[in-house]
Order: C-alpha cells, then structure tokens, then sequence
C-alpha cells in the first residue's frame, strides 16, 4: 500500500520559485510510488502532475494586506488543508521551513494533534534565532517533529550545533534542478533586446532578492577593479530589496562612478522574464556571505550558464573551481575582482566550465532520484 503524504506549503509561487521546487518534489515522490497531495495558495497554479492531488485552501492569502488578517487566512488554510489531508489518509504532513515562527509552530502542533508523523525541509537553519519569542517557537517546532531533510552536510551539521535534533532523524536531501520546468532561451541578442540590455557588453548577472547576506556590496566594490582591465562589463542587478535598503549599494555606485556600469532592475522580476535574464547574461555572480542552499545556483546551471560563487560550505559540496564553476574567496573583494578579471579573459575556460555545470545538473540532481531517497527517509518514520 502507498504511503499517502501531504506537502503543505502556502508559499508556493508568491514571489520566488518555491512552487516548482514543489512540483520537482512532488513529481519525483509520485514516480517512486508515493501517493502525494499538495495544499497550496491560488497563486500557484495545478501543475497538472499525473496522480497528483491539488488544493488550494489557502487562497488568495498574500492579496490580504493586514497583518493580523493574512494570519487568521493562514490558520484558517492549515486548519482546512491538514484536516482534509488527514481525512484523505495522509500520515506524513511535509512543511517547508523558511522562518520558525507562531504559524509554523500551530502547523506542526495542529498536525501533532491529528497523530500525524510532521517533516520539515529546512531551507534556513538560521531560523533557530536568538531572540526569546522566535527561539521559542523554534525549540518547539524542531522537538516536536519528526524528520528533517536538509540539502548538504554543511546544514546538517548547523542543525546538529543549534539544536538537540537526533542526528539519525535528519537526512541529506539534494536541491534538485529546476530542468523539468523552465525554458531556456538561447537567442542571446533576442533576450537583450527584450531587457533593453546593450548587446556590446559582457554581462554579469546578480539575480534574486536583494538580502544583506547576499553581499551585492562586494560585487559593486569589485566591479571597480574589473573595468580597469574589462571596461565593457555590465552587472545586470535584477531582483527586489528584501528587508534591505538599497541606498548602501546607490552609494557604492555613486561614488566610485559606476553608472554605467550597472543596470538596475531592482523590482519583482516576472517569471516569464526570467529566463531572458540568465539568457542575457555571460556569467552568475553569487557573492553571497552566508547561505545554507541557494535555489538561485540550481536555476542558474538549469539554464546552462557558469556561475561564480564565494568559497562558503554550501556552494563547494556543488562547485568545483574551474571545473563545473567559479569559487572567489568570500567576503574578499580583491579575489572576486581577480576572479572575474580571469574568466572574462579565457573565454574557452567559461565555455567548459558551463558545459561541465550544465551536464553536471542534468544528471546529479534529478528530481526522480531525489524522489526515491525522499521516499527512503519517509520509510524511517
């Protein structure tokens, strides 16, 4: 008899590409046999998933503008989606962790109650916090369930530091790619046009939301050093602020005479425009200062472009330097720059390195196999 799992997850396609991680999971779970219902917003639209069960109990939540509103929408769609869930013989309640918080912790309690074995992927074990009301509900969610999947060693290891998880209950889960789901463009010049980007010029392209820990400063005060050697390099910054104030990098920029040299498109980027991003672009730049995972790496080798990203745990159990991508040394301004100034001048070493990072997605991070081993730790439940 299958095993009946409830992926709960209200995020879904609100302003990132969660949903088609989600549908990379459910996909590869119902191909290793599991019987998968996926309770999303109306947002996110049915991925139309053969034997897949689709709800969408959390409607229109993130159109609710009101804070205390959107909060009692949300309770009131994981009160609906894991009663049904539970009536629909599901056993296992999926959580997608992103924040530990008071709604996370009534959906681990509420699937508690219904005797149902909780697991949470943790996409940000920086969640567990310091300050007393977060650090509470994170104790609680993390004691209270059942397994954890987490992407890399790096974050297991982080979870095991902060926390007293059994280690036996977390299991290292890749990041699949997002192939199955995205189209890649390769009409360069086309893309170029669309974005209105100069088609004389090598692009870099910083993409996603603009964090702090992203570290776009080190970009910006690198790029200095790189059109000293490369003057005809663009950073393409596409992205919107996220709980950041982009005057720090407005600075940066105003002050070291860099207009020209950046493009600005600080803004929710629409999903049908972001492959023409990754199109335009030569190289992903990812100067991030602390990560755990980064969906960002995965869609930028799924659109078969190099990357080029600090040297932090996470991003090396993937890349290899000049092999399947680029490594800089983190938080190191003068490495990035040197690194940049490098690939920009061997343009035969970036043609293999993006060869060797396309083939390398394409077959280590199927979603199939990622299915199976996601089935494999279900079974210890």
């Amino acid at each position: 008899m299958k095993r009946k799992v409830a992926i709960i997850d209200p995020l879904g396609a609100h302003g990132s590409s969660q949903h088609l991680y989600l549908f990379g999971q459910v996909m590869g779970l119902i191909n290793s046999g599991v019987s998968v219902s996926l309770y999303t917003n109306k947002e996110t639209t049915d991925p139309n998933i053969l034997g897949l069960r689709f709800y969408q109990f959390y409607g229109s939540l993130f159109s609710q503008k009101i804070k205390v509103v959107r909060g009692l929408k949300y309770i009131l769609g994981s009160i609906a989606s894991i009663f049904h869930a539970r009536i629909k013989g599901c056993s296992v309640f999926h959580f997608h962790l992103f924040s530990t918080n008071s709604l996370m912790f009534f959906n681990v309690v509420f699937s508690k109650i219904f005797l149902g074995k909780v697991t949470l992927t943790i996409h940000d074990v920086s969640s567990f916090a310091n300050d007393k009301e977060t650090s509470f509900y994170s104790i609680w969610i993390y004691k209270l369930a059942d397994l954890f999947l987490t992407h890399n060693e790096f974050s297991k290891n982080e979870i095991l530091r902060l926390t007293n998880v059994n280690g036996n209950s977390i299991k290292i889960i890749p990041h699949g790619n997002y192939i199955p789901f995205i189209n890649v463009q390769y009409d360069k010049a086309a893309s170029r046009d669309r974005l209105d980007i100069p088609q004389n010029k090598k692009v870099l392209l910083f993409f996603g939301m603009i964090k702090k820990v992203k570290g776009l400063e080190i970009l910006l005060q690198a790029l200095k050093l790189v059109i000293e050697k490369h003057n005809d390099v663009l950073v393409v910054i596409a992205g919107k602020v996220w709980k950041n104030d982009f005057a720090l990098y407005q600075k940066i920029i105003d002050e070291n005479n860099l207009q020209d040299y950046c493009f600005l498109h600080t803004k929710f980027i629409p999903q049908e425009d972001i492959e023409h991003y990754y199109c335009a672009c030569d190289l992903v730049v990812l100067p991030y200062k602390k990560i755990y995972q980064s969906g960002v790496l995965m869609m930028t080798l799924s659109y078969e472009k190099p990357a080029l990203a600090s040297d932090l745990p996470p991003f090396k159990e993937i890349l290899k330097d000049n092999e399947n991508g680029f490594l800089f040394e983190s938080e190191n301004t003068i490495s990035l720059a040197a690194k940049i100034n490098q690939i920009l001048s061997d343009r035969s070493l970036l043609e293999q390195v993006k060869k060797n990072g396309s083939e390398m997605i394409k077959t280590k991070y199927k979603w199939d196999e990622i299915g199976e081993q996601t089935k494999e730790a279900y079974q210890t439940l």
